[in-house]
């Protein structure tokens, strides 16, 4: 069976690509002929460079703090300065960090949800735009999440939101330079403990209540009934991010199980 190249001859920044989703989505990228930035803070990330060069990948790596637009001005940057150009943008940063009720959120807490899961993509497409308009032409895939509706996680809930209408807006205004924008809306996902925790503390008992809920919510509202793979995501994401979807804008794709967000 022949390899598939969808990526060949493509530069694509994957953000988030240390652990979980982001992390499959740069190895599959760069199996399939990308070459592929990887940005994130975690020093982890050197870890996926070294699997990619292992089998003759190309990839680089970037720290940044994507919360900031300074970093995510850095990541552009950083691909034209090695790569010349950016044909892909592959938008993973986010997660929720607390799962409980909202009356139970800190104001620093909620500006810090939405630092997480909002800023990261909001300021990579603004700082990759100006680069794809110029080449009139692009892609970009950004992270969403069916936990648009969803329970004990509501600042989380609205980043994605803001995500899915970014996506929508921005597919809207930019079609005429050869620019598509979709996004996945990832259901409950399976994933290796992390890496490097969201929140740095131990549960309590109420938010050990907090977070069955939210796992029983994902399970009921899909028709499967189960979490989906890291695989099942990236395929999706890896499929929006090819030319496979080249009459395909403005969308957000859920990948829930049946579960629509």
């Amino acid at each position: 069976m022949t390899q598939r190249l969808r990526f060949k001859d493509k530069v694509a920044i994957v953000t988030g690509s240390a652990q979980g989703i982001g992390r499959g989505v740069a190895l599959q990228v760069a199996s399939e002929g990308g070459q592929v930035i990887m940005a994130d803070r975690s020093e982890y990330v050197e870890e996926v460079l070294k699997e990619i060069q292992s089998v003759g990948g190309d990839a680089i790596t970037i720290n940044a703090d994507l919360e900031t637009y300074a970093g995510a001005k850095a990541v552009v940057a950083k691909a034209i300065e090695h790569y010349g150009r950016v044909d892909i943008l592959i938008n993973n940063v986010g997660g929720a960090i607390w799962m409980k009720p909202f009356q139970e959120f800190s104001e620093e807490e909620i500006i810090k949800e939405v630092n997480r899961s909002l800023f990261p993509t909001l300021w990579c497409c603004h700082a990759v735009l100006p680069e794809m308009m110029k080449n009139q032409k692009g892609t970009i895939v950004n992270i969403s999440s069916v936990a648009t509706r969803g329970i004990n996680r509501i600042p989380y809930s609205a980043s994605k939101g803001g995500v899915n209408a970014l996506t929508a807006s921005l597919a809207f205004e930019h079609a005429q330079d050869g620019i598509r924008v979709n996004a996945v809306a990832t259901g409950g996902t399976e994933a290796p403990p992390r890496k490097i925790p969201r929140n740095d503390h131990a549960l309590t008992a109420n938010e050990n209540v907090w977070m069955q809920q939210v796992v029983d919510q994902t399970k009921d509202r899909s028709f499967m009934g189960r979490y989906g793979t890291i695989d099942e995501q990236v395929n999706a994401v890896l499929f929006l991010a090819s030319d496979e979807s080249s009459y395909i804008t403005g969308s957000v794709i859920p990948v829930g199980g049946g579960d629509q967000g």
